[in-house]
């Protein structure tokens, strides 16, 4: 696949996937069209070699695997995780708000948000809507308004003298969006219900009962730069890597059971049924090797890259960075160390990648936390300490990490995709 082409298919999916519901209808879409077969939980599996499969829990975390045989504990499995969940406002369950003259949306802060990013930006809604028919059914779909709705305006200056000094933003009082002037006849379920409505005419809706709903940043992503060096975009972490690692199960040959898992949730923690930090991933191996033997055989010769935008070197704050270990945007991904665990790399599996990607022909750069800050952490060690399997922390180098617009680079994304193919089919890890 070339550049353009893969940036091209990235920024749709980046564009059509504004929440975790949206961005794993997206995956289902494009797995769908490679032949792979949904399967539901709640159901008995009918696992045939040679097969493409995918399963989704709570509509926002998904498992995609390939089983060209079915001898998983004599091969092992080659996976690769990232999450779906991005930092961002989500609207209570009474939110609307009416103050002076205008409504408004009471929001919640959903995980690391940098909050003044978010003022003076065109925002819309999307997310999942539970609502009750005439005979009594409850049935969830999605929605997104796609167009611009809302606006937190900023402060006047002269209003806030200090601001140039500094300022936080208080999210009870001073992140409401504003949706328009008062209207006496304004009902957010009614605005929910004409939405559900408008995307599905043929829908019978009674009640909506509740809903799951988040602000985002209306601007399409881009190509940016002189040389169009750069993406820019809201939620490139982690849908980035989550696109990546489908495009690579996608393209990947069917010499060994390969799997992809994007989870919900690991923004606040991941502790969830569809958490990296639930039994997700678990439930789905050990349906897959119900013999308990043949589970820790496979986990024993399986590896798991876990990818996840890392920090690169800000050349207007340098001095957050060791500077040996500052990553640079499109010289290639990033391997993540921490001594004390927050990231799951070990010499091993940091051998083992260094290795695919000289074969690709790709640099490769280490990060280190410098040692007098705090480090953040991925699904990584919380996998690895789940279902045993050893890990590798990677990920892409990216500016501005939890604003409502990041920027990585053009390049890196279809290098790092070039390397995770590789793995896929990877034989042997490493040598007794």
């Amino acid at each position: 696949m070339e550049n353009q082409s893969f940036n091209a298919s990235l920024l749709s999916f980046l564009k059509s996937s504004p929440t975790p519901f949206h961005a794993t209808t997206s995956m289902k879409t494009a797995l769908v069209e490679k032949g792979f077969v949904e399967l539901k939980e709640n159901q008995d599996w009918d696992i045939q070699a040679g097969g493409r499969y995918f399963v989704r829990r709570n509509a926002s975390s998904i498992i995609a695997f390939t089983t060209p045989n079915l001898d998983f504990h004599k091969t092992g499995w080659r996976m690769i995780g990232a999450h779906t969940d991005s930092p961002c406002l989500k609207l209570k369950p009474n939110a609307h708000v009416n103050r002076h003259g205008y409504d408004q949306l009471g929001v919640e802060v959903y995980g690391g948000v940098l909050r003044h990013t978010w003022l003076d930006r065109d925002l819309s809604i999307a997310g999942r809507v539970s609502f009750s028919q005439a005979n009594g059914e409850i049935v969830s779909r999605l929605i997104d308004f796609k167009d611009p709705i809302a606006v937190i305006p900023n402060l006047a200056i002269h209003l806030n003298r200090g601001v140039v000094e500094g300022f936080s933003v208080n999210p009870q009082e001073e992140l409401l969006p504003i949706l328009g002037l008062g209207d006496s006849q304004f009902e957010l379920e009614g605005l929910i219900k004409q939405q559900l409505l408008k995307e599905y005419p043929d829908l019978d809706v009674a009640n909506v009962l509740d809903f799951e709903l988040s602000l985002y940043d209306h601007q399409a992503p881009a190509l940016v730069g002189l040389k169009q060096e750069f993406i820019c975009s809201a939620r490139l972490d982690n849908l980035l890597s989550c696109f990546v690692g489908m495009a690579s199960l996608l393209d990947a040959s069917d010499e060994r059971p390969s799997l992809l898992i994007c989870t919900d949730h690991e923004e606040v923690g991941s502790l969830s049924t569809s958490g990296a930090n639930g039994p997700f991933l678990e439930d789905v191996l050990r349906r897959l090797s119900p013999e308990p033997a043949h589970y820790v055989q496979a986990m024993n010769q399986s590896m798991m890259i876990s990818a996840d935008n890392a920090h690169a070197l800000h050349p207007n704050y340098a001095a957050k960075h060791d500077k040996l270990h500052a990553p640079l945007i499109n010289s290639g991904a990033v391997i993540k160390v921490n001594s004390n665990q927050r990231y799951a790399t070990n010499s091993e599996t940091a051998a083992v990648y260094k290795k695919l990607a000289t074969a690709e022909g790709y640099q490769v750069q280490t990060f280190v936390v410098r040692s007098d800050m705090a480090c953040g952490s991925t699904i990584g060690p919380i996998t690895s300490g789940e279902v045993g399997v050893p890990t590798l922390d990677i990920g892409l180098p990216t500016f501005a990490m939890h604003s409502i617009r990041e920027l990585a680079g053009s390049q890196d994304a279809i290098g790092l995709y070039r390397v995770l193919n590789r793995f896929l089919k990877l034989d042997t890890l490493i040598s007794e």
